[in-house]
């Protein structure tokens, strides 16, 4: 199969809650050695991204989104130790990355992958996981002086808590010390402007080329 069609398939399985497709995709992909970065971004987390869309509009409730989510972790359980393995030495030592999902926000697919990703490229990740309280998040911030600070937000409902977070580090004296980054379907460009965050992230890959070349600068 070409890459699309993995793609397409492993997106198609999210989209039908289906695990044993999800694995079947990823292991297609192991198999015939395609790119595994793509068919995480262009199948499952598309897929994934739907289902929040959906979610979103109402037409799919909670148990939709957690069997998705059973779906995509499935095949991309398959994925990741594949493309650590391959990408173990594309970098060290670039600095350490605290990364969550917001407060109130109960999806952690994407920013996984991004994890995933930051920590390929050489990044020291310290992942908070999902739904954290914004004074654990400028806690953990105080605690591991990282250089940076994402967070993931796939409900308009949650990602105004990403504007109040830029507000609470500022009130705790470290703003200036981080490098804040937002991401997560509802974002954008404009977001992250208006909010005052220093990176807006599209993807997994979009961050780990802004961040890469932030600490290059």
């Amino acid at each position: 199969m070409s890459q699309e069609e993995v793609n397409a398939k492993a997106k198609q399985a999210v989209l039908k809650y289906d695990v044993k497709g999800a694995k079947a995709a990823a292991q297609q992909a192991v198999d015939e050695k395609l790119d595994l970065v793509q068919v995480i971004n262009d199948g499952f987390t598309a897929g994934i991204q739907e289902v929040g869309e959906l979610f979103e509009a109402k037409k799919l409730y909670l148990p939709h989104i957690m069997a998705a989510a059973n779906a995509m972790n499935a095949g991309v359980d398959i994925l990741t130790p594949e493309i650590e393995k391959s990408g173990a030495n594309t970098g060290e030592g670039l600095g350490k990355f605290v990364i969550c999902t917001i407060e109130g926000d109960i999806h952690s697919i994407g920013k996984d992958i991004v994890a995933i990703m930051l920590k390929v490229a050489g990044f020291d990740v310290v992942n908070l996981g999902r739904d954290i309280a914004l004074k654990d998040i400028v806690a953990a911030c105080k605690a591991e002086k990282p250089i940076a600070v994402g967070t993931s937000a796939l409900m308009t409902s949650t990602m105004v808590n990403q504007k109040t977070l830029e507000e609470l580090l500022k009130e705790e004296g470290i703003r200036g010390d981080l490098i804040t980054n937002v991401g997560g379907a509802p974002t954008t460009q404009q977001w992250a402007d208006e909010i005052g965050a220093d990176v807006y992230s599209e993807n997994a890959l979009d961050c780990v080329a802004k961040f890469k070349a932030k600490v290059a600068q």
